[in-house]
């Protein structure tokens, strides 16, 4: 299916293969990214009222977060970390707490019992060190011979970090279910990949663990979808790990505490946004005759309003409980914090108790 040359870049559009495409895994795959796309704008506005904290945005990279979220499984296990907002909604974590987790709130890693997310873990901030928990989990469905899959997520950034080579030997080593995918955006934050690492490309540190190395183009939505297809279901029969790399651009500042424009050139971003991922996408579904000007007329008028009943409800949440830090921190709380939950319990006026 892929490129017989090594790393090469797998590619699918701008033409698809009309006879061969899946439309309707395609057209809710747009939907998707539509959807998360119009979440990241309302996100980052929310952020500069002040009624957000910093927030990662997922811009230009929508098909690499749609497309894990397509790819997985139910009985699969998704260890994100911070710009995979479409994955963990596909994965049934609501809108409204995605913006909770970002503004601060606790509960917004409290996924629904009832969805795939809740074997999933939280998004992680610290650079890379979701990874050997990735393997460990691997570690823990193979073990127990479980038919799943453990994909994990970290930026170009993470690949210089020590627990980036310890997951992926580890991996090797011991043929772990495990997908480790690299979304890389260019960027880690300021640093630029040239300045990271003289590999020739990331999907080439997999050669070092023994295990495959995939080069794809993240703006691309079916080329993420065969490449995520075909290593998970790799993964899921026992047939070892996979290095995924995602080639995209970070259209976006890192967070909403940066400044691109300080250190990356105006007319590579204006490059970038000619190839970003819903509109060439959304472009593919309409030369296809799958998708026209109503549809998405009405679809972003959809969007719009998911969004703003999410943020509705995000702004009327009540307040989380100051005793949460005590209550949800040890399962049995040490006598010495006992007296300060009591003192705060007292300041409250007993509301939070």
């Amino acid at each position: 299916m892929f490129s017989s040359t090594p790393y090469a870049l797998h590619r699918r559009l701008p033409a698809l293969e009309g006879g061969h495409a899946d439309w309707p895994r395609l057209i809710q795959a747009y939907q998707a990214m539509a959807t998360i796309r119009c979440f990241d704008k309302k996100a980052v506005n929310l952020q500069r009222t002040g009624q957000l904290g910093t927030y990662a945005s997922c811009l230009g990279a929508e098909a690499i977060t749609v497309g894990a979220g397509l790819a997985l499984q139910d009985s699969d296990y998704f260890v994100p970390y911070y710009r995979d907002h479409a994955t963990q909604h596909l994965r049934g974590v609501p809108l409204y707490q995605i913006l909770q987790y970002w503004g601060g709130d606790e509960r917004g890693n409290a996924f629904p019992a009832d969805t795939a997310a809740a074997r999933d873990l939280p998004n992680c901030v610290p650079i890379a060190s979701q990874l050997t928990q990735a393997a460990g989990i691997a570690t823990k469905a193979k073990l127990r011979h479980e038919p799943a899959a453990v994909l994990a997520t970290c930026g170009d950034g993470a690949t210089s970090r020590g627990d980036f080579y310890e997951s992926l030997n580890v991996a090797g080593v011991w043929q772990l279910p495990l997908v480790l995918m690299v979304n890389n955006n260019q960027w880690a934050i300021s640093v630029p990949g040239q300045l990271q690492t003289a590999s020739k490309t990331l999907a080439h540190k997999a050669e070092a663990a023994g295990i495959e190395g995939i080069r794809v183009d993240g703006n691309d939505l079916p080329a993420m979808l065969d490449v995520l297809d075909y290593a998970l279901d790799k993964a899921r029969h026992g047939k070892g790990a996979t290095l995924v790399e995602a080639v995209s651009y970070r259209l976006s500042d890192h967070t909403t505490a940066d400044d691109a424009s300080r250190y990356r050139k105006a007319s590579d971003l204006h490059a970038a946004w000619q190839r970003e991922p819903v509109a060439r996408l959304r472009q593919a579904l309409v030369d296809a005759g799958h998708w026209d000007a109503e549809q998405e007329k009405d679809w972003q008028a959809h969007c719009q309003q998911e969004v703003d009943k999410a943020v509705k409800t995000y702004l009327d949440q009540p307040p989380q409980s100051p005793t949460d830090m005590f209550d949800y921190l040890y399962a049995n709380l040490p006598v010495s914090l006992e007296k300060q939950r009591a003192a705060l319990t007292e300041s409250a006026g007993g509301h939070h108790a």
